[in-house]
């Protein structure tokens, strides 16, 4: 993480008591591949979700919210020990009201990370939204950050480092991979 972290950079994910993650363009690259039996697959990057597992053990959820519905990404949820999946949800801000009433929280201590327009509605709502690098134009302009990284290519685990350097968890860090190795 950068010690040099810009103050402003930092103010804006010290809030952060939810993190809801969109998931084609953001958790992906984008793209689903289907098998020859309609089998959906699905490529997620490792370092996302131990960032995902690390940044829930240190008191921070992760909520996958995503217009469609998939097996893969349930499967892949629990692996990094996502608190939930909201899926098949159109439009994404349906879904703000459950969040802030299950997980006792403000609207302004949410950060939305999305890729595309059907994002734009919930950007609007949260504390904090945030676009992925290679977001549609709009998305990006609604943002109040945009990742360096590209979705499926580290953005989330961007700003789960983000997150966890404003909070001043950085700390806490090895404790928690103390505590997975112990585990396996």
């Amino acid at each position: 993480m950068n010690c040099k972290m810009k103050k402003n950079v930092r103010n804006l994910f010290k809030k952060v008591k939810l993190l809801v993650l969109d998931v084609d363009g953001v958790l992906t690259r984008g793209e689903i591949i289907y098998d020859d039996k309609a089998g959906e697959l699905k490529v997620f990057n490792v370092k996302d979700g131990l960032g995902i597992h690390i940044l829930g053990r240190l008191g921070i959820r992760t909520v996958l919210l995503t217009a469609r519905n998939s097996v893969v990404l349930k499967k892949r949820a629990l692996d990094m020990r996502a608190a939930e999946v909201i899926g098949g949800i159109l439009p994404k801000e349906k879904a703000l009201s459950y969040l802030l009433k299950k997980y006792k929280i403000k609207a302004t201590e949410i950060c939305f990370v999305g890729d595309d327009l059907i994002d734009l509605g919930i950007m609007k709502k949260v504390g904090l939204s945030v676009a992925v690098a290679d977001a549609v134009n709009m998305v990006k302009k609604q943002a109040d950050f945009v990742s360096a990284k590209k979705g499926g290519e580290g953005a989330v685990r961007e700003i789960i480092d983000l997150i966890i350097e404003s909070k001043g968890l950085e700390n806490k860090i090895e404790e928690v991979l103390n505590s997975l190795s112990r585990k396996s």
